[in-house]
């Protein structure tokens, strides 16, 4: 197996244009050129190198897999395939949803029908990672092609001995003694974290021991956002994604509060982590009470998969990819993305431990049973075999 990919977010930190051994596997990170920077935060990622090594390559692989649709080495590498006569399987990874397609439609849908529709449709076959997501894609857009549904997967030895439940109030003191209601994942459009904040401010003002805690990467500033429709509820926050020091945090939430007093910093009802990644990570899983994502638009949820593995109650939309598999487990709690559901659903977590006890018993059985990497390999290794064995017939 050789994997190809651009530097974008990378720069300086890998070699470039040429191959390196990662656990086995060869990888070749390409420099790319930018143009056309209004679309998004990368531009357009040409990269000639990149172009130029899969065409002397391409003779030497069986299978071709493309793990993206919307940028310039999907559209290079389904050209190729598809002029040289290689099969090729596509995963879009929710970037096919209706309402994600609908998000800046007028950049969006111009390139798929002028463009890519002719290789996605030239595909092999399409990966999807849920039913779902097959179900609201493939036939809306008039795809005839195969289409595979394998899961995304997570290794549960990373889950196996995880930090005590009270570490999470030693990094975070405000948490101390609070049911935590946890966000984990980007913080942007896609997340609902509109409807989550209403909800929890509904919440919030009923029961003072509760706590929201929002982890991760901020995208494009959509954080300022959140942060105003807190600070519009009434309620404050403190930052740690801006300073590391705990002391700077207490300072930096007092100002934003608007100059409280340092015994009113139990007024604070949210608090960002920023991004977290390995120990820090487990850290909020294994100290939190419930998981809410109520996101509009959500393929998988591996942060789902990761909350049920540490043992925690989830409670997410059913636009998130994984819901079905969720509701037949009675491994968590599926609601529409609506204020009064979402603030409904945390309020009965909270008032009923045994329902709580039950799901989180599920959900871990779930992942165990269906989302381990063992099981989604296998599935992956059986769909690339039947694909190379169908195309040489």
């Amino acid at each position: 197996m050789t994997v190809y990919a651009t530097i974008v977010g990378l720069e300086g930190r890998v070699p470039v244009n040429q191959e390196i051994n990662i656990d086995g596997i060869k990888v070749i990170y390409f420099g790319f050129k930018k143009f056309f920077e209004f679309i998004g935060t990368t531009g357009w990622q040409f990269s000639p190198e990149m172009t130029s090594a899969l065409k002397r390559a391409l003779k030497t692989f069986d299978l071709i897999h493309i793990n993206a649709i919307w940028n310039y080495p999907s559209l290079a590498a389904a050209y190729l395939c598809k002029k040289y006569r290689k099969p090729y399987i596509l995963t879009p990874r929710g970037t096919l949803y209706p309402y994600t397609i609908r998000k800046k439609i007028w950049k969006k849908w111009p390139y798929y029908t002028l463009i890519m529709d002719r290789y996605v449709k030239s595909a092999s076959a399409i990966h999807y990672t849920t039913d779902d997501e097959k179900e609201q894609c493939h036939a809306t857009l008039g795809l005839k092609n195969q289409a595979i549904v394998i899961p995304n997967g997570i290794d549960l030895s990373e889950f196996e001995n995880l930090p005590p439940k009270e570490t999470l109030g030693e990094r975070y003191p405000i948490l101390k003694d609070k049911k935590v209601i946890l966000f984990l994942g980007r913080i942007n459009w896609k997340k609902g974290l509109d409807i989550l904040v209403e909800a929890y401010a509904k919440l919030a003002g009923e029961r003072p021991d509760i706590h929201l805690l929002i982890a991760g990467n901020d995208e494009e500033g959509y954080g300022e956002k959140v942060k105003r429709w807190i600070r519009d509820h009434g309620m404050n926050y403190e930052d740690y994604g801006v300073r590391g020091n705990p002391d700077e945090v207490v300072k930096d939430t007092l100002h934003r509060a608007g100059g409280l007093g340092v015994k009113d910093i139990k007024d604070v009802k949210v608090t960002f982590t920023g991004m977290l990644t390995g120990k820090d990570k487990l850290e909020v899983l294994a100290g939190s009470d419930i998981f809410v994502l109520p996101s509009y638009s959500e393929n998988f949820g591996m942060a789902v998969l990761e909350a049920m593995a540490c043992g925690l109650p989830v409670i997410i939309s059913n636009q998130v990819g994984i819901h079905k598999e969720i509701t037949e487990a009675n491994a968590g709690v599926v609601i529409n993305t609506k204020i009064v559901q979402i603030a409904e659903a945390i309020a009965n977590l909270l008032d009923n431990p045994h329902i709580c006890k039950e799901m989180s018993e599920n959900g871990r059985q779930l992942v165990e049973e269906q989302f381990t990497w063992d099981k989604v390999a296998d599935g992956m290794i059986e769909a690339y075999g039947e694909i190379v064995n169908e195309w040489r017939i």
